[in-house]
């Protein structure tokens, strides 16, 4: 590829801003002083320096995000606290956006890239991919509860929603419960329960896919997905 592009990827800046950086002979390629940037780079097989440090490529970014309450799932807000602000300020140069949303009272699993066509094939509807949460709830869950929910249920707009899984984990005034779902309308999981009279007090995400939240993360602590990870979406 392009110097200019390897380290425009790599979070040296805009094309312009990464101009500058060959112009002032700051980049090597192969211990080769490079000013042209329309010279080419092998990422896999050439060593890139700037300013003396090496580059390591990156083409794209995932995150796993065990997100807190309190925190928007957007990229910026002027009010708010958003889960790129959880972020160390080496990602700054990344053009990283959250994959979905997750309520800003809802924490656990927010999958976090800067690849448009990895979150398109999590958020398209024709792939079905489920999404497990746990939430407490205030009122009874029922057996009822549980095949109203795997025909599907009516919320207030009319909206039948698609079958979906509901685990009790405890019945009781206040109950536990585990739930997986395939779509992800607004605020769907509250609004299903509202819809058996019920209330969420509480809603944790803990997996998209065949990927489970990493619980040794801490809220509001991330990770990069390893390759491993990345492959159960393929």
């Amino acid at each position: 590829m392009r110097i200019d592009k390897f380290l425009a990827d790599t979070g040296h800046g805009s094309r312009k801003e990464v101009k500058k950086l060959l112009k002032a002979g700051l980049v090597y390629i192969d211990d080769v002083l490079v000013k042209d940037a329309k010279a080419q780079v092998n990422a896999s097989d050439q060593q890139v320096v700037v300013a003396g440090s090496v580059v390591h490529y990156q083409a794209d970014v995932y995150i796993m995000l065990n997100k807190p309450q309190g925190v928007i799932s957007a990229t910026e807000d002027s009010m708010h606290k958003t889960v790129i602000d959880l972020l160390d300020k080496k990602w700054s140069a990344f053009k990283i956006f959250p994959i979905g949303r997750l309520d800003k009272d809802t924490e656990g699993l927010l999958l976090l890239t800067t690849d448009g066509a990895f979150s398109h094939r999590l958020m398209s509807p024709r792939r079905h991919v489920s999404k497990v949460y746990q939430a407490t709830i205030d009122g009874v869950v029922t057996d009822e509860d549980v095949e109203a929910f795997r025909i599907g249920v009516h919320l207030e707009d009319g909206y039948l929603t698609k079958p979906a899984e509901l685990n009790i984990i405890k019945s009781a005034q206040t109950s536990l419960i585990e739930l997986t779902i395939t779509e992800g309308k607004f605020h769907q999981v509250k609004r299903m329960f509202k819809a058996r009279d019920k209330t969420v007090l509480s809603l944790k995400r803990t997996s998209i896919g065949k990927l489970t939240l990493d619980e040794s993360l801490p809220l509001g602590s991330y990770r990069e997905l390893t390759e491993q990870e990345l492959m159960l979406f393929e």
